[in-house]
C-alpha cells in the first residue's frame, strides 16, 4: 500500500458467495479511521462460501478491487481476506508450562511458548489452524488472567480457542487473489472479523450473540468477558432463502431475489396487510399474483431453520445464561423486515440489526449498511492489530495494545506462513 501523509492504508477484501466486496481504509496520527473506496462485484465462482470456479472467482475480484482502487485513488496490492464456508472448525484447547528462568518473571517468549503448547492437537491431514484465541491464562492456580506477562510465577496454564478450516479451500482462495494480481497480507475468520465492525465493546463484556447471515453461509460467533468463546459456520443463509422462494412459487431466480428484497418479511404474524404482488409471466405468460403473507411464510420457514440452529450453537457453547446483550445480525440476510422480533421469539433474546461502526470519515455513510460489515471488519482488524504488508502510523502509546496481542500478531504471522506452501 502507499503511505499518505503518515496514514497506514489497507485493504478489506470479502469474498463471499453472492458478492465480492473490496474496501480500502486508512488510519491517521489520531487514530480516525476513513474509507477511502468501496468496490462490489456479483459472485457466482463461489458456493456456501467455497470457490468452485477459479476464473469466474479471480475476474470478480479484479473487478471489485480495480473499482475500490479508482474511488480511493490508491494502488492496491495486498488485501485482508476473510474466510468463511462449512469447512470451518472450532475447538478448545489447553496447555500448561513451567517457567525456569532465574526470576520466575513470566515473558512474553513464555506465552509464545505455551500457546504453541496449546496447539498440540489432532487434526486430519486436511485441516490447518487458521487463528489461535486465547480465553485465560491461570497462574500458580490463580485463574481469570488476561495478560500474564511481568507476573511471577512457576507455572502457568491457557485455556484456547483454536479455530480450523480446510487446506484446499484456503489455498483455491488464496490462489484466486493471486492470479487477480494481488498478495494476501493476512486470513481472517469472517465472523471475527464483522464483530470488529458491528459489535460494542460492552456487548462483548455482557455477552452476545453475533449472527452474520451471508448469500452461502451463516457465521455464528459468541462473545463473553471480552473475548470469543464459540463459533460456528453454517451453510444455511440468504441464498436458501431465494431457492426457496422460487421453487415455492414457480418463479426465476432474478425475481425471487428482487422479491425477497422488496417485499421480504421474516415475520408472517407481524404483516399489517396481506397485500397482492404482481410478477411479470415467464416467456409471455401471463403475470402472477402473489399474496405477501405467502411470501412472508415462506421466508420465516428458512429463517426459523437458520435460528433454532444458532440455537443449538448457543447450547452448545455454553454460555446460554450468560447473554446479557443478547444476539446482534448483521450480513445481506440481516436485512429482511421481522428478522428481529422472529428471533426474540425463537431465541427468547433481545436482538437488533448491526451495522459498521467506528468509522470517521470518507464514504462512511456508503457503508453504513450490514452487507458491508464483513468488509469493514477486515479493514478494522488490520489496523488495530498492524496487519504484515501495510504501512506504519504513529500509535499512541495507549493504543499499542497488550503483550499478549503482541505475542499473538507474532504467532499469526508464524501461522500464515504455511500459505506460502501453497
Amino acid at each position: 500500500m502507499k503511505e499518505t501523509n503518515g496514514e497506514r492504508i489497507v485493504v478489506g477484501l470479502d469474498i463471499g458467495t453472492t458478492k465480492i466486496c473490496a474496501i480500502v481504509a486508512s488510519i491517521n496520527e489520531l487514530q480516525q479511521i476513513n474509507i477511502l473506496g468501496i468496490g462490489k462485484a456479483p459472485s457466482d465462482g463461489l458456493n456456501r462460501g467455497v470457490v468452485v470456479n477459479i476464473d469466474r472467482t479471480v475476474n470478480a475480484i479484479r473487478t471489485a478491487i480495480e473499482q475500490a482502487q479508482l474511488a480511493s485513488g490508491i494502488e492496491v496490492r495486498s488485501v485482508n481476506v476473510g474466510i468463511a464456508g462449512d469447512h470451518i472448525r472450532s475447538m478448545r484447547s489447553k496447555g500448561v508450562i513451567t517457567i525456569n528462568n532465574r526470576d520466575n518473571e513470566i515473558t512474553m517468549k513464555d506465552v509464545e511458548r505455551l500457546l504453541e503448547d496449546c496447539q498440540r492437537i489432532m487434526l486430519p491431514n486436511d485441516q490447518q489452524i487458521i487463528h489461535v484465541i486465547p480465553q485465560e491464562f491461570i497462574v500458580d492456580g490463580q485463574d481469570g488472567i488476561s495478560d500474564p506477562v511481568g507476573m511471577s510465577g512457576m507455572r502457568m496454564e491457557a485455556e484456547v480457542h483454536i479455530i480450523t478450516g480446510l487446506v484446499t479451500a484456503a489455498k483455491n482462495m488464496y490462489r484466486c487473489v493471486e492470479r487477480a494480481g494481488f498478495q494476501v497480507s493476512d486470513v481472517i475468520l469472517e465472523p471475527l472479523a464483522s464483530s470488529y465492525a458491528v459489535l460494542e465493546d460492552e456487548e462483548k463484556e455482557a455477552g452476545v450473540v453475533l449472527v452474520d447471515i451471508g448469500g452461502g453461509t451463516t457465521d455464528i460467533a459468541i462473545f463473553q468477558d471480552n473475548t470469543i468463546r464459540h463459533t460456528a459456520v453454517v451453510a444455511i443463509a440468504g441464498q436458501k432463502v431465494t431457492d426457496d422462494i422460487r421453487i415455492g412459487l414457480s418463479l426465476l431466480e432474478d425475481q425471487a431475489a428482487k422479491l425477497k428484497h422488496d417485499h421480504g418479511h421474516a415475520f408472517a404474524d407481524m404483516l399489517l396487510d396481506d397485500e397482492v404482488i404482481t410478477v411479470p409471466g415467464i416467456a409471455g405468460r401471463p403475470p402472477k399474483e402473489i399474496r405477501k403473507s405467502v411470501l412472508a411464510k415462506i421466508i420465516q420457514a428458512r429463517m426459523e431453520e437458520i435460528l433454532e440452529i444458532v440455537a443449538i450453537e448457543i447450547k452448545r457453547s455454553g454460555y446460554s445464561n450468560e447473554l446479557s446483550a443478547g444476539v446482534v445480525f448483521t450480513g445481506g440476510g440481516s436485512l429482511l423486515d421481522g428478522i428481529a422480533p422472529l428471533a426474540n421469539e425463537v431465541l427468547g433474546l433481545d436482538a437488533k440489526i448491526g451495522t459498521p461502526r467506528g468509522l470517521s470519515g470518507g464514504l462512511v455513510n456508503e457503508v453504513k449498511s450490514p452487507i458491508y460489515s464483513t468488509g469493514v471488519g477486515l479493514v478494522l482488524h488490520a489496523l488495530y492489530n498492524k496487519a504484515a504488508n501495510s504501512q506504519p502510523v504513529m500509535v499512541p502509546a495507549s493504543s499499542q495494545g497488550s503483550s499478549v496481542e503482541k505475542v499473538m500478531n507474532n504467532l499469526a504471522n508464524r501461522m500464515k506462513s504455511w500459505f506460502n506452501e501453497f
